[in-house]
């Protein structure tokens, strides 16, 4: 393939990236946007191997690289759970970023180009500048896939001057890096890349580390920017034009999407990045920044009135969150939603931006147990219907539904954007205990008189709900 063809081939790719992304910003179309995706990839990929830059000697490298990647892919596409996508992203994001240092110090040593001059000096930023938010992405995104995963606890971990430390640590990357852009040769230049590679390693768990559990959904979409810009990066550093427009469609999206995060939970992306706000999501309940304790008792409901709530009622909505996703229980939700509807009762879904651990990750459970897409909206289409439904389900959600974000300005998550369910008529949380959610404060929902617990491991109870319903 001349070079002309693997152009064209490269700009057919990248057209069909971004049907990709208009395609996966809604449920509906999403598949065909994978579709497209999947396609633009395999042109890449053929484009780039069979392309002027890759030797006849390269093939076998090239062609056990891709079994090995591929073998890779389908065993995590045949283990992995849905329920476990938001650590399976963070793991891919790190591998992105791995892939960025990798290329970086194979591009410093490859001798087979050389620059002089301006060029030079460019093609050693770029290097030092891709493995720099390369190394940031690969170790952030391991402590976020350990976070997720229920490996490393989701309370952040603040250490004394820790602001003062990042700011240190920036400095002698910028000294380093003065002294890489100046170095006379390879090996004298090898000894600041290596010292800027652990820094930024050190960097990348510490920001992550300092972030709470409550802010993991921004987490999950800004390591998705930082691996976008380290593609753009690589692509910079091998001359390839395709990887620098991807990276730069990954990078700017995700970024896009951090701020969307941000507006939902009422933060500002510097405030996520200082950290410090979310516990790991078992805490006691606790009074924080002066918030005063709610003052009341619940008032507990079995599985059998909460199914005769559910068949009396007109109007249902239903709000999932992480405990739902822990417990597997969407296929029973699934269940439960077709044998109301099948009676006439009118069901929909409330889906909170930052629900779950990933943006979506709601909307992609729902859609895997097959409920239909017209009946899931978001927060800001169904939040003025609460007045007027009967029945509102909130299945292991905690923080999304607090009225403490309306009425409490004292309390850590005033002004954070919530469904307000306790509007219902009546309002039925499931949860295996009182504990609070990822922020780390009480819920006033549980204790208002409208309100009933319904304890327990969700998947167990919907079940229960499920057969007094078919009775």
């Amino acid at each position: 393939m001349n070079a002309s063809l693997a152009t064209v081939s490269y700009i057919g790719s990248t057209i069909l990236f971004i049907l990709s992304l208009g395609g996966l910003s809604n449920p509906e179309t999403a598949r065909r946007g994978n579709l497209f995706g999947i396609i633009g990839m395999a042109i890449a990929v053929l484009a780039t191997v069979f392309g002027p830059r890759v030797t006849a000697a390269g093939y076998p490298w090239i062609v056990a690289a891709l079994l090995v990647g591929a073998s890779v892919g389908l065993l995590a596409a045949k283990k992995v759970q849905m329920t476990q996508m938001p650590e399976l992203v963070a793991l891919m994001h790190s591998l992105v970023g791995l892939a960025a240092c990798l290329v970086g110090f194979a591009s410093y040593v490859d001798t087979s180009v050389v620059f002089e001059g301006a060029e030079h000096s460019i093609h050693v930023m770029e290097i030092y500048i891709g493995i720099l938010i390369g190394a940031i992405t690969f170790s952030g995104s391991i402590i976020a896939f350990g976070k997720l995963s229920g490996k490393i606890g989701g309370k952040p971990l603040l250490l004394p001057a820790r602001h003062w430390i990042n700011l240190v640590g920036l400095l002698v990357v910028i000294y380093f890096g003065h002294a890489f852009l100046h170095a006379q040769s390879i090996q004298a230049g090898m000894t600041p890349l290596i010292v800027m590679t652990v820094i930024a390693l050190l960097f990348g768990i510490h920001m992550v580390m300092a972030i709470g559990g409550a802010d993991m959904p921004v987490v999950v979409s800004m390591l998705n920017s930082y691996s976008g810009w380290a593609a753009a990066a690589t692509g910079f550093m091998l001359s390839n034009d395709l990887l620098i427009v991807v990276g730069a469609l990954v990078g700017s999206s995700g970024a896009i999407l951090s701020y969307i995060m941000c507006r939902a939970m009422n933060r500002n992306f510097l405030s996520v990045i200082a950290g410090g706000f979310g516990s790991g999501g078992g805490a006691a309940p606790a009074a924080q920044g002066g918030a005063a304790p709610p003052a009341g008792e619940v008032s507990p409901i079995g599985a059998a009135e909460t199914a005769e709530l559910l068949r009396d009622a007109k109007n249902v909505i239903i709000v999932p969150g992480y405990g739902m996703a822990v417990a597997q229980a969407q296929h029973t939700v699934f269940e439960i939603t077709r044998l109301l509807r099948e009676k006439g009762v009118n069901v929909r879904f409330g889906i909170h931006p930052v629900a779950g651990r990933m943006p979506g990750h709601m909307n992609v459970l729902l859609a895997e147990a097959k409920v239909p897409y017209d009946i899931v909206l978001e927060m800001d289409e169904i939040n003025e219907d609460f007045p007027e439904t009967d029945v509102t389900m909130v299945i292991g959600a905690n923080d999304i539904v607090n009225p403490a974000a309306q009425d409490d300005p004292a309390s850590p998550i005033a002004g954070m954007p919530v469904l307000e369910v306790w509007k219902a008529r009546t309002s039925v949380v499931m949860k295996r205990s009182m504990a609070s959610g990822y922020a780390g404060v009480d819920n006033p929902l549980f204790y208002k008189d409208n309100n009933r617990m319904l304890f327990g491991d969700a998947k167990k109870m919907l079940d229960e709900v499920l057969a007094a319903l078919k009775s």
